[in-house]
């Protein structure tokens, strides 16, 4: 669905992906993907886009969690289920916060390959665990929290959360790569 046919609804589903208190900043837009694809997919239901994006807003701009940890975090979920979408589009968000290429393909080979500090490793573990057994092993756990408190422990726990469920529906719904993802 293009942009001029989007339900009014729509706008204010859009406005709530801004969260009231914003520790990060917005994400730059000049010359940015847009995500034409999935935003009109998720216009075909605009009651359910302002609930998810107003618990994503908070994922992308209220987190405890730094901008650079979110997107190991997002990048790992989109590698591990497949998600060409959330992985082209976080890929461009990554080179934002400071993740560069070769980390980005470290991300997809995961936890076990060399270069990753004890810490980020064990984020990247935390991503596979949450996804394949449902929960953080506690080795895992221990490793994050000498780091992390508890907010950020939840924001870890959330924000997989939150990017695995859109890599199923991206899957599910056949989002295609938008013309401006394919030129990245």
């Amino acid at each position: 669905m293009r942009p001029k046919e989007w339900p009014e609804e729509m706008r204010a589903a859009l406005a709530a992906l801004r969260p009231a208190q914003s520790r990060h900043p917005l994400p730059q837009t000049k010359d940015r993907p847009k995500a034409l694809n999935a935003l009109g997919t998720l216009a075909r239901h605009p009651a359910l886009t302002a609930a998810f994006n107003a618990f994503n807003g908070y994922i992308l701009f209220a987190s405890t969690l730094t901008p650079r940890q979110r997107e190991l975090l997002v990048l790992r979920v989109a590698a591990v289920r497949g998600s060409a979408y959330e992985w082209e589009q976080h890929r461009v968000l990554a080179a934002d916060n400071g993740i560069d290429p070769v980390e980005v393909e470290r991300i997809a080979a995961g936890p076990d390959a060399p270069g990753w500090s004890p810490f980020d490793a064990a984020m990247l573990r935390a991503v596979d665990e949450l996804i394949g057994a449902g929960e953080v092993a506690d080795a895992t756990w221990q490793l994050l929290a000498a780091e992390f408190d508890d907010q950020q422990m939840m924001d870890l726990v959330f924000t997989v959360g939150a990017y695995e469920i859109l890599a199923l529906a991206f899957r599910s719904f056949g989002i295609e790569l938008d013309e401006d993802l394919r030129r990245k």
